[in-house]
């Protein structure tokens, strides 16, 4: 991240106790006050700030709409960079489709097809801690939307996705792996864990 972002200059553990009052449950604003703040967040140089706006963010997963996952979006296409973006795919957005199934098809094919390298790597990555409940035709369609990408972050992404799938379904992954045209990163990425564990 040199050169991309200004920093305060805090370690994680500083900007933790840092902000932890203003995280507190009894200390939160309302939600609609929350989103404007997170977004006011965003819009600022400091990554510290980035990393408070998307923790605070996560305090409202419970009470999610329908309509948050705009907000999600906006962080995604601003100020973007691999560590903020995982962060909101996976634990952002991933919970929000959780809970909202019937939005994925609204959003992913929209953002694998938007040409913006963060929306498709998001797409890939939103079910990376859904374990059994991994929907392996999404997984299989954002995969395969990005095949041919020389890209970086998706082809890393793509590996990263069917990694984590492979210590749930190794069998799905395996084949998928042989029967795709992955590029070898990709193929290296996703055959780490059942070559450490020779499956």
């Amino acid at each position: 991240m040199k050169n991309r972002f200004e920093f305060y200059g805090l370690t994680s553990n500083r900007r933790r106790n840092i902000q932890k009052p203003f995280l507190d449950k009894n200390h939160l604003p309302t939600k609609a006050a929350a989103k404007e703040i997170i977004q006011l967040l965003w819009e600022k140089p400091y990554r510290e700030l980035h990393y408070f706006a998307q923790e605070l963010a996560e305090k409202y997963l419970k009470d999610s709409a329908p309509d948050d996952i705009l907000l999600y979006e906006y962080m995604v296409t601003h100020q973007s960079w691999w560590d903020t973006v995982d962060v909101i795919a996976v634990h952002l957005m991933g919970k929000y489709f959780k809970k909202y199934p019937d939005q994925i098809a609204l959003h992913i094919p929209r953002w694998l097809s938007s040409g913006n390298m963060w929306l498709q790597r998001s797409a890939i990555l939103f079910q990376l801690q859904y374990k059994q409940a991994t929907d392996t035709v999404w997984l299989q369609t954002t995969i395969e939307s990005m095949l041919g990408s020389k890209e970086f972050f998706i082809n890393k992404a793509i590996g990263w996705a069917l990694r984590e799938y492979s210590k749930t379904n190794p069998e799905w992954v395996k084949h998928f792996v042989h029967t795709t045209p992955l590029t070898n990163l990709s193929k290296r990425e996703a055959l780490k864990v059942m070559e450490r564990k020779k499956v």
